[in-house]
């Protein structure tokens, strides 16, 4: 069986999603391992273009980015060197009006040494719920996750997530994981969001105590909201949440805090950029901002007016030196 660039693409990524392992899930797919690693091979060298079939080779292409752009890329890449080939490109669009894909990017970052062959990965939970939400507030995913403080000991980070938009709606550090704290936050997230008893969002959390308790119970029955909890040991029920949690730990246990007010401090930097800065891959690569404040329809028109231009004129640019060359 042929598969085309779009399938080998989203095989690659359920096989980095899944929490079968590597071989489990290929046998599951009936994909022969030796295939899957060429595949993936492509990809860790040359991006999404890596996947589509070889063509023969040309002589040159209006297509082609020149020099001049090329070297850009490399000195935005190293002003920013948090971001991502992706969430380059998206930057490189949107701040300077510029298009250029991903894979591009990801080329020119690589030919001059500056990524790695992507390390394969296996994800724990995926990044999806099976009754997907259609705008946001229809549905709220809460966790907890923890911190050690120095001297302090262990503290619980409490999360109120958008599911529609990622969008953080509001978070606490608390020093226990009760219904307490869980109503505390959600409402706050209310205050913020200045949502009515008519319109109230469902709650989607895992079965720890403090989910299932009478208390909590209460307080969605006053609120009317639809408590969704998640399926025991069936990660992928908490994806985004659990998917942000890595995203955030990622960057927040690179410091040590020695107090609870540390913490505090370097959790709102993060909040702000990961609601307003970080792009997104599966919200079409806009930040959860965007999409939460309605503004992400918006933006993609904005990007493929940058795009077509962008285009245009490098296929003039390609045709006025084919002139010159004649």
């Amino acid at each position: 069986m042929h598969y085309n660039q779009r399938e080998k693409y989203e095989i690659i990524r359920l096989v980095e999603n899944s929490d079968l392992g590597v071989i489990r899930t290929l046998k599951e797919l009936k994909i022969n391992k030796t295939t899957f690693y060429k595949w993936y091979k492509s990809y860790s060298e040359d991006g999404y273009d890596g996947l589509a079939r070889k063509r023969s080779n040309r002589s040159g292409s209006w297509n082609r980015i020149n020099e001049a752009d090329r070297d850009k890329v490399v000195e935005i890449s190293l002003e920013k060197p948090e971001l991502s080939s992706r969430e380059l490109a998206w930057y490189i669009t949107d701040t300077y009006k510029y298009y250029i894909s991903e894979s591009s990017v990801y080329r020119i970052l690589k030919s001059n040494g500056l990524i790695t062959s992507a390390s394969f990965r296996i994800m724990s939970a995926s990044d999806s719920f099976h009754d997907k939400t259609t705008a946001v507030n229809q549905m709220w995913q809460t966790d907890f996750t923890y911190f050690k403080i120095y001297g302090w000991g262990w503290y619980y980070l409490s999360t109120i997530l958008d599911d529609y938009s990622r969008f953080i709606v509001d978070w606490r550090l608390c020093s226990t994981m009760k219904a307490e704290d869980v109503k505390n936050n959600l409402e706050m997230a209310f205050a913020k969001t200045d949502l009515t008893k008519s319109n109230p969002p469902k709650l989607l959390s895992d079965n720890g105590s403090c989910y299932i308790s009478n208390e909590l119970a209460d307080y969605l029955l006053l609120k009317d909201m639809k408590h969704v909890r998640g399926r025991p040991l069936h990660p992928q029920t908490q994806g985004k949440i659990e998917r942000y949690h890595r995203s955030m730990k990622n960057v927040i246990k690179l410091d040590n805090y020695f107090s609870p007010g540390q913490l505090e401090i370097k959790m709102e930097e993060f909040v702000k950029y990961y609601n307003f800065e970080r792009y997104h891959e599966s919200i079409q690569n806009l930040t959860p901002a965007e999409v939460y404040y309605g503004r992400g329809d918006r933006k993609l028109k904005q990007r493929k007016r940058i795009k077509n231009k962008t285009l245009k004129e490098r296929k003039k640019q390609y045709q006025k030196n084919q002139l010159y060359l004649c």
